[in-house]
This record gives C-alpha cells, structure tokens and sequence, in this order.
C-alpha cells in the first residue's frame, strides 16, 4: 500500500514534468512503450503506475530520478504503524544485528529469492509480491550508503540447504551472493552448523539496531508482521540472546568455506 497524497503527488509531477518538456501524451508515450491512452489513464489516477514506467519517465524527463523517489517514499509512509519506527531506526542505524531461524535474512535476499519467499503467501496478488519486494529491495540501500551501518547477520545451516530441485537455482545464487557480500568489510554471516540442534534463537527472528546515541532498540518478526521492542528490559534481553546465539555460531572464515561449500553442492 503507497500513501495516497504522495502517488497524487506522483501524478501531478508527472503531468507538470511532461508539459514543461513539450510533449504530449501521445509522444510522451512512445519515449516510454506506453500509449497515449495508457498516460491519459495514469495522469488521471485510473490506471496504476509502476517502477518501469516512472524509471523510463524519468529517464526521458531527465529528472534525477524525482518520480522513483517521490515512489520509494510513497511507500515508506505507506507502510504500517507498526513497522514506520523501525524502519527509520533501521535507516539511522551504526549497527545492525539479525538472526532468522529459517530464512536468509531480508537485507542480504536476493531479488528472487525475496520473491520466492513473499510469493510462498498465496494470498498476495502478482502485484502486491512485486511491491513488496520492490520495498525489501531498497531497504537493502542502507548497505551501500557512504558510511553503512556495520551489519552481523546470523543464519543457521539448514536455511542454506533447504532447496528441492525447483528452488536450487535461486538457492544457489542467493549463497553466492552472501559469499560476495562478506567480502565488503562492514558485513559479516555467521552460519549455525547443523550439528547445533537447539539454542535460544530458535524462539523466533529478531532483530537490533544500534543508534547515533549508542542505544539499541529491536524488532521481533511474526506472522502477522512485527513488533518493535525499546523498553530497555526488553532489549536487554534481546542483546543477552543475540550473543548466545552468535556463539553458537561458526567464525567468519570457516561460516565462509561452509557457504562455499554448499554453493558447490548446489551447483
């Protein structure tokens, strides 16, 4: 869900950027693979826009990429109360600190296999996955700023190796690239070895950030979609898990030489 005043917005810049550039809806169109009709019908809120088309509009309007962005942000206040304050100490974080249970966690997915896993809930429409992973996408930005937050992730080995014959090729491109995001020095996997039949993490995903001020504030995953956790016995507790279960886990180099190992056994 987009927060309605900013796709208006989004539509109204559109149509202004479009006449100031001389064109109209038909020419417009050509320069972007749309219609005539099909601007007309977007201009007016009738028809849904995408990423493709406001990429391809931006590029044609020069604009600096204003319509993506103003999308991007769209969506950001679209999302639900709920999850607004995490999201924002997630994008203010120094530090970052995850452990899921059973899946790669969502800042270091692939575009794949981020849309394998949201499309597993059959309720969604092919829109709403594509949304959805279209946001888990650019909250992986947080990683490539000039000064990323230093980020440890913790998986356990079975996530790695769960891939029958339909998912082995996303399994394996999403192994590689956690083999080739730990080669850029604020991140860091830690994998689980299997042998580690019970630990505390397996409770349920969390995760933890860390501030400017040096406080750490968490978010808890669930089914219906999270909880954020700031009282400081809460965290307290959360950061007293977290190190237990990054002790369960392997050094980086041997978590390392596990993934590529398992990269090889998929490929």
């Amino acid at each position: 869900m987009e927060d309605e005043p900013t796709v208006e917005l989004i539509r109204a810049q559109l149509r202004r950027l479009r006449m100031n550039a001389g064109l109209s809806q038909e020419d417009f169109g050509k320069l972007v693979h749309f219609s005539g009709s099909q601007v007309s019908a977007i201009e007016l809120g009738q028809r849904p826009f995408d990423r493709f088309f406001l990429k391809r509009a931006d590029e044609v309007l020069n604009t600096g990429e204003l319509l993506t962005s103003l999308l991007k942000m769209a969506e950001r206040n679209g999302q639900p109360n709920w999850l607004r304050p995490w999201l924002d100490a997630e994008r203010n974080a120094q530090q970052l600190r995850c452990y899921h249970p059973t899946l790669v966690p969502g800042l270091l997915q692939t575009e794949n296999y981020a849309r394998a896993v949201i499309r597993a809930d059959d309720m969604l429409s092919d829109d709403e996955v594509e949304r959805r992973v279209a946001v888990r996408l650019d909250r992986q930005a947080v990683l490539s700023r000039p000064q990323p937050p230093k980020l440890v992730a913790v998986i356990e080995e079975a996530t790695l190796r769960r891939a029958d014959e339909s998912f082995r090729g996303i399994m394996t491109q999403q192994v590689a690239h956690l083999i080739e995001c730990v080669e850029r020095p604020h991140i860091s996997v830690h994998v689980i070895p299997a042998e580690v039949s019970t630990h505390v993490g397996l409770a349920g995903p969390f995760t933890l950030a860390r501030g400017d001020d040096g406080g750490w504030v968490g978010h808890l995953e669930n089914q219906l979609g999270g909880t954020p956790v700031d009282k400081d016995e809460d965290v307290a507790s959360l950061v007293a898990r977290w190190e237990s279960v990054r002790s369960e886990a392997l050094p980086q180099r041997q978590s390392t030489l596990l993934m590529k190992e398992v990269k090889t056994s998929w490929s």
